[in-house]
């Protein structure tokens, strides 16, 4: 098949790797609008922090070459003409495919007024990190406002402060990463974050970034405004979809794909951030724009592109964050439970919400030993009414699991 693929982030180089596994005597062209070999953007933090090269590469810098993959980097797609089955890029070039994967990736979303002056940052991309911290590095910048205090938005905060960046965040809701932490598991990761020298400036709204001609500070809804060296939007991301304007490509927020990870047109499959699949627990469709996945997404789009009938069972939402000093993980959904367990001691903390005794989601923060035994019976769907509170208890693990699974009763193990 001659294939082409749209993006080279973690969807894409995997999906280009597995058609040259499955079809080696067909084609694959890789585009990119990046300057840089295939990336990982969860690696960025670390890259810049230490300066190794091995983690960000994650395939190695020379994957393009050692599979046999056409990558064309500042290649920029303008449409795609389904009907001739080409891809449009913005030079004019029309390059011709049999199957096409779309992994676009997503962008920066700032529904910010001023979020589009000149000097305004974001850490979503390799070429607009590197920015942000050759301008730290060249003593351009001691001082950064952040707007955001997302995920992206907190993980940006510790790598600025950690290279002797003055840090505020502002966030409208009144705890760090909403989507992601719940208010009280919240606490422990601002300890952490205040401790290591970041304001935080939640419960606020900010207005409109500011600066003329470039911008140099945030205006708050009641007025005050805040100035800084280094203006950084982190206020969520956007799916690429816009160059599939009058493609017949079907989107929502992303691309719409079945089962199979396919589009509404024929030969055309998606993975990825750009995808809008359904969420395993919930059945809801949205966006699951994390890096497990999109590595997860890829080798099936490619493998159906391809012929094969493989189904996706499914997003899932989990997030970890490695460099607060606390290691915290949060997986799946915090709406609407029935019941919520909770322990906590010092900055250990364990959060899991039921729904029809079954976890729905969990939280844990610095001894995470249980999330993988968390994250199986979340999955598996499996009901833990039987452990009652001795489910968040220090000590609960795969052992509790194996002794069930044996016949013995949380009665008999407790009179042990």
């Amino acid at each position: 098949m001659r294939a082409i693929v749209i993006g080279t982030g973690p969807a894409g180089i995997t999906a280009a790797e597995t058609l040259r596994r499955l079809d080696p005597s067909g084609s694959v062209v890789a585009l990119t609008t990046e300057p840089f070999a295939p990336y990982s953007p969860p690696a960025m933090a670390d890259h810049f922090l230490t300066g190794r090269d091995l983690p960000l590469y994650w395939k190695g810098q020379d994957v393009a070459d050692r599979l046999g993959i056409d990558e064309r980097r500042g290649a920029r797609v303008e449409g795609i003409d389904t009907g001739s089955r080409e891809v449009v890029l913005a030079d004019g070039q029309r390059i011709a495919y049999e199957g096409l994967v779309v992994a676009s990736g997503s962008r920066l979303h700032a529904p910010l007024a001023g979020a589009d002056l000149p000097g305004v940052l974001d850490f979503k991309s390799l070429r607009t990190a590197t920015e942000l911290i050759g301008r730290v590095r060249r003593g351009e910048a001691t001082s950064a406002l952040i707007v955001g205090n997302g995920f992206i938005g907190i993980e940006l905060s510790l790598l600025l402060a950690d290279l002797g960046v003055d840090v505020t965040v502002i966030g409208r809701r009144d705890w760090v990463m909403p989507r992601v932490l719940d208010p009280v598991s919240s606490k422990v990761a601002e300890a952490a974050l205040t401790s290591r020298g970041v304001t935080l400036r939640l419960g606020v709204e900010a207005d409109a970034i500011v600066g003329d001609p470039s911008a140099t500070g945030v205006r708050l809804a009641d007025g005050r405004l805040l100035e800084a060296d280094l203006i950084v939007a982190a206020t969520g991301v956007k799916p690429h979809t816009e160059f599939l304007i009058g493609s017949g490509v079907e989107t929502g927020w992303g691309i719409h794909v079945d089962t199979r990870l396919a589009t509404s047109v024929t030969g055309i499959v998606a993975a990825g951030d750009v995808a809008e699949t359904t969420d395993r627990l919930t059945g809801e469709r949205y966006v699951h724009a994390i890096f497990p996945n999109a590595v997860a997404q890829a080798p099936i789009a490619a493998a159906n592109l391809l012929g094969a009938d493989l189904r996706y069972d499914g997003a899932e939402s989990m997030n970890s964050l490695k460099h607060l000093g606390v290691p915290i993980v949060a997986m799946g959904t915090i709406e609407s439970p029935d019941e919520v367990l909770r322990w906590q001691e010092g900055a250990d903390l364990r959060a899991v919400y039921l729904r029809d005794d079954k976890i729905i989601g969990a939280q844990l923060a610095g001894d995470i030993r249980a999330a993988g035994v968390y994250h199986s019976l979340m999955v598996q769907r499996i009901p833990v009414d039987r452990y009652g509170r001795r489910l968040v208890e220090p000590g609960f693990g795969m052992a509790d699991i194996v002794f069930e699974a044996l016949g013995h009763g949380s009665a008999s193990r407790s009179a042990a």
